[in-house]
């Protein structure tokens, strides 16, 4: 196994006992997300250990070969076309790596939250569905189930009881919507719990947003 991706880490408190694993999405890196931790109402929450991994860099098909951060190739706008399927696989090893250092820091898979933005977001759902314990929730934020056939082939049984709130910019004009309720309602077909929200922005977060992921926090960790 090669070694573990750079993280960093936030804790809330001492002797935390969740962890919220967060990726980036293409091109940003492990600091994307830090200042959000002081928007979140995290108030009557235990203490959460945040990691903010950086995915390796690699070059980027459809920006002309560009060495970036990414979790995955993208070779065309189409996202359904020409998957990286073994870039993903890959990265879902690396994420998995990361939730097995938390289990061995004492904090147990039922306590363990992944989430994501774009394709942290695909990787949350990648590697989320896989597990073969249930997780305390997915958090996936403007992104889409990738290589969607093969998701609803490797599901795992126990991945169906872990809660997953997902939502989306109604103008995205990266990820389109649409390929967002393509994903949720695939997720609601096989059996997942999904909380949806959608929001009149493009391809971001708003306030709105980060009032409900406390509000999902908050529910899923009580």
């Amino acid at each position: 196994m090669s070694t573990l991706l750079q993280t960093i880490e936030k804790e809330t408190g001492a002797n935390p006992s969740v962890a919220i694993i967060w990726m980036h999405g293409l091109g940003a890196d492990a600091n994307d997300f830090v200042p959000m931790l002081h928007e979140l109402d995290l108030r009557g929450l235990p203490a959460i250990r945040f990691v903010f991994p950086n995915a390796d860099t690699m070059p980027v098909t459809i920006n002309g070969g560009y060495v970036m951060r990414a979790w995955y190739d993208i070779v065309a706008t189409d996202l359904g076309r020409q998957e990286d399927e073994a870039g993903l696989r890959a990265s879902q090893a690396k994420v998995e790596a990361l939730i097995e250092r938390e289990k061995a820091r004492g904090i147990p898979a039922e306590r363990i939250i992944l989430a994501g933005f774009s394709q942290g977001c695909a990787m949350t759902l990648q590697t989320g569905m896989r597990q073969k314990e249930k997780l305390a929730g997915l958090m996936c934020l403007s992104g889409y189930v990738p290589i969607a056939d093969k998701a609803a082939a490797e599901h795992t049984p126990a991945s169906l009881a872990t809660p997953i709130f997902m939502v989306h910019g109604r103008m995205d004009p990266v990820i389109p919507v649409a390929r967002a309720e393509q994903s949720r309602d695939l997720l609601k077909q096989l059996g997942y719990s999904v909380e949806w929200h959608d929001y009149p922005m493009q391809h971001s977060l708003c306030q709105e947003e980060v009032v409900h992921i406390s509000a999902w926090l908050k529910k899923v960790l009580a």
